[in-house]
């Protein structure tokens, strides 16, 4: 059993990054107060210009330096998105569920109609990513090397310092505090002098930023190729953000598990002590762990209170 964590594990971690800090992204334009249902949408046009832009540079240039560019783009382009979400929601008012869901149909519709184009094929495809590597001296440590410092990326380490920082960001810093409260008393928030609309714009860019950010490192770790679709990652970081009520921390350990879980659906057929076990069961397994678990927690629920309600600045 340990032998079969061992493989898993790092495997696992790589899985977990892009919905991380794709759910990470849901936590800011939330707290703030607006749902952010498009995330999935952000994660495909952050794929497609990455991994358009490292197709572009991977003959001009050598190094990694063009996979960090590619990140670069794919959080502008993600912004960018994110502002189409932001101005129908703040600006016009607009359902923010329905406006999320068109966020999804124009990214992928788009994404794939300027693949086609570019390529012919409608995929797009780099030759080289980031190389995993063994972090030295950690590495050699028993058991612990084995798990966390073995097979990873620099994306991985980078991520998990943007987890630290968006905890602290939130929970210490006065943005943080300024965009909860916009997320749960908006009136109050506007009273005490908190411009309320500017904030829960910044929210829900950086919601894009980090959406557009996970979209680009899954084409760069792990997948190597754009296809139009990053296979529902996107709502699955939704659920993590929900299941880890809205705390930084109970997203990494809900992300986690899916990272986990789904590992484990992926490579159960070449491992024989999993073999056994039906595919379709492993691969629903986290979800219908998911629904139980929001079913168990709902009345306990620590979403923020005004998140998906237009923001009135009449009312009392």
């Amino acid at each position: 059993m340990w032998t079969i964590i061992e493989q898993i594990f790092p495997y696992a971690i790589v899985f977990t990054i892009p919905l991380l800090i794709t759910a990470l992204g849901g936590l800011f334009s939330e707290r703030s107060g607006i749902v952010n249902i498009g995330l999935e949408g952000l994660m495909i046009s952050g794929a497609f210009a990455s991994a358009l832009t490292v197709n572009f540079l991977q003959d001009k240039m050598q190094g990694s330096m063009i996979l960090w560019i590619g990140l670069l783009v794919a959080v502008v382009v993600g912004i960018l998105f994110s502002l189409l979400h932001a101005f129908a929601s703040i600006n016009l008012s607009a359902d923010q569920v329905i406006s999320g869901t068109a966020i999804n149909m124009i990214a992928m519709a788009l994404t794939v109609f300027l693949a086609r184009n570019i390529t012919g094929s409608g995929n797009i495809r780099i030759t080289s990513g980031f190389t995993p590597f063994d972090v030295p001296v950690l590495s050699q440590i028993p058991i612990i090397g084995d798990l966390l410092f073995t097979k990873t990326y620099a994306t991985t380490w980078f991520i998990l310092v943007v987890l630290l920082l968006s905890a602290f960001i939130l929970n210490k810093t006065k943005f943080g505090l300024r965009l909860k409260s916009c997320g749960e008393f908006p009136q109050a928030a506007q009273a005490a002098g908190i411009n309320v609309v500017r904030i829960r714009y910044i929210g829900v860019m950086i919601s894009g930023a980090l959406a557009g950010l996970g979209g680009a490192i899954i084409i760069l770790t792990y997948a190597g190729e754009f296809t139009g679709s990053v296979s529902g990652l996107g709502f699955l970081a939704l659920a993590s953000l929900i299941f880890g009520q809205w705390r930084p921390l109970g997203i990494l350990g809900a992300t986690l598990f899916f990272g986990f879980a789904s590992t484990i659906a992926n490579v159960s057929q070449v491992i024989p002590e999993l073999a056994v076990i039906p595919p379709i069961i492993l691969k629903i397994f986290p979800y219908v762990v998911t629904l139980i678990a929001l079913v168990i927690f709902s009345k306990s629920s620590q979403a923020p209170k005004a998140a998906g309600e237009p923001f009135d600045p009449g009312k009392r």
